[in-house]
């Protein structure tokens, strides 16, 4: 893939990533040079589709380069937008293919078993013509926002939940309670948990009107599709047990309004009522990577938003997604996965056994301003901000927020430094910078987003 480095002006490389390929940089300079006109399109329930449109060359010589592009560019529409049917259109030598690599038997096998599994249906890739190149067709759905009357805000998080009750607006009461969904294999825990929680914050209010709850996984209709907080449960208790998890618990309160979101959507919501925009892309460093999307109406858009599985690196070696299987994917750059990989390389020896343990020893040496963790985090942020100008490729956006344990302290300081530099030096087109939530945002804004989403009549 000797065309991955050809002709590319990188000013910007991780000091401890000198072979990083940013995909940023690669679509862009790809775009400039390719003249043959292609559509890639996903399609995903109720036939919303999201379209792209893009080039490529169509030679001979550069039959390699125009794969690598579009299978690049259907990871990014799939994880970014979500679908189970690819519409390669314009090219049958890439259509030809997409549709063997995302195969049964093909190299993203993962993420085709994946789609069919969020959306219920056979995943399949057309390869068409440009003139039947299908139209773009959203449904963004105005959510949230919502301050009247006496609402629970739930958020299940992975080491702990947490829930408010929220009066006209005001969280008049709010708890955090460990717990260890990921370890769980009997999804009666699960439920336990969660009821508890509900009952709790009911007590604070005289009635309940509606419940809101942000959760991490993949929510359509309320349902559980997939989620890493019930990995352990068996898929034939997964149907029966999972998939209403929270409307059956919702149904101990009373017969109420009940609307479940993804965690990083409603990260995004209260980052817009906290800024009072919209166009909000919320990014949170953690465990994984976890992402939301307020649009520029203030909307929630059904996408996916799962961008840990998507890719932002382009180099032949780049780390392998243990899940996945593909390599180059924002996990492995966008959360404490990137602090334990970068910090052999600064020469810095982890002794935790966990991976938070592993994170907290780099943060400590960041307080001291240990130069090894300044190099860890500076490659973070170059990472970050060659990443950020991909992303704006996707989706528009005038405020990005970074939360996360990852960039907590001054670690977190230095990666907005650094990627604020490099869309400054290599995509000065890029008006946006990276910013984190103002204090009470991070305090109370979550629950009360949470809270907001349900509409009382």
């Amino acid at each position: 893939m000797d065309f991955l480095n050809v002709n590319i002006p990188i000013k910007n490389k991780p000091v401890l990533d000198e072979t990083f390929v940013p995909l940023g940089l690669f679509f862009k300079h790809f775009n400039e040079n390719a003249t043959k006109k292609v559509v890639i399109a996903v399609e995903r329930s109720n036939g919303l589709i999201g379209r792209y449109d893009t080039k490529i060359f169509g030679t001979e010589d550069m039959k390699e380069a125009d794969c690598y592009y579009i299978d690049r560019l259907v990871k990014m529409l799939l994880w970014a937008k979500g679908g189970f049917k690819v519409y390669v259109c314009g090219d049958e030598t890439v259509g030809k293919y997409i549709s063997e690599t995302y195969s049964y038997e093909g190299a993203r096998k993962f993420d085709v078993k994946f789609m069919e599994r969020v959306y219920e249906s056979k995943f399949e890739v057309i390869v068409d013509t440009l003139e039947n190149a299908p139209v773009a067709k959203e449904a963004a759905k105005a959510i949230g926002r919502h301050t009247n009357g006496c609402r629970i805000g739930f958020d299940a998080g992975g080491s702990d939940r947490k829930v408010s009750a929220v009066i006209d607006g005001e969280c008049v009461y709010s708890e955090e309670v460990v717990w260890f969904p990921k370890t769980n294999s009997d999804p009666d825990y699960h439920y336990a948990g969660i009821v508890e929680a509900f009952k709790t914050a009911a007590s604070k209010m005289p009635r309940v009107d509606g419940i809101g709850i942000s959760s991490a996984g993949i929510y359509i209709d309320n349902k559980t599709m997939v989620a890493s907080l019930f990995i352990q449960v068996p898929d034939d208790v997964f149907d029966a047990k999972v998939k209403d998890i929270y409307t059956r618990a919702a149904k101990e309160i009373g017969d109420i309004p009940v609307e479940v979101v993804n965690d990083g959507d409603v990260t995004a919501l209260a980052g817009a009522i906290g800024l009072g925009d919209n166009a909000v892309l919320g990014i949170a460093m953690g465990t994984s990577e976890a992402v939301g999307y307020v649009d520029g109406e203030g909307n929630i858009t059904g996408w996916l938003n799962e961008l840990a599985f998507a890719p932002v690196d382009g180099q032949p070696e780049a780390m392998e997604d243990e899940w996945s299987g593909d390599i180059g994917c924002g996990v492995k750059y966008f959360s404490q996965d990137s602090v334990i990989k970068l910090a052999p390389r600064a020469g810095i020896t982890l002794t935790g056994n966990s991976p938070a343990e592993k994170l907290k020893e780099v943060q400590e040496l960041m307080k001291n301003d240990d130069e090894r963790a300044i190099k860890v985090y500076k490659s973070i942020g170059v990472y970050l901000g060659h990443s950020l100008a991909l992303y704006s490729m996707f989706y528009d956006i005038r405020h990005i927020l970074m939360l996360g344990r990852v960039m907590s302290g001054k670690g977190g300081d230095i990666i907005l430094e650094e990627a604020s530099r490099v869309l400054t030096e290599e995509y000065p087109e890029i008006k946006f910078r990276p910013e984190t939530p103002d204090e009470k945002t991070r305090r109370v804004g979550q629950s009360v987003a949470a809270a907001s989403l349900p509409e009382i009549k």
